[in-house]
């Protein structure tokens, strides 16, 4: 897809799910299914991030907490 009709199609995108179609593809296509992955990766990543600040732990702390290194 040229560039040009890809940014058409962006500009004439009413939803959030038009937009990753244009993007990455339909639903069950290998670049969407990649992207549906990292952005799961991504909203897991948060949700711990923020629990651990509520709980008031470092990374450090919470590695120490369950078992494993900071990494």
């Amino acid at each position: 897809m040229r560039t040009m009709e890809k940014k058409d199609l962006i500009r004439k995108t009413r939803s959030f799910d038009e937009l990753l179609e244009v993007e990455y593809g339909k639903i069950g296509a290998k670049e969407r299914n990649q992207f549906e992955e990292r952005a799961q990766y991504f909203i897991i990543s948060e949700t711990l991030k923020h629990a651990r600040l509520e709980a008031n732990l470092t990374q450090q702390e919470l590695a120490e907490k369950v078992g494993t290194k900071k990494s």
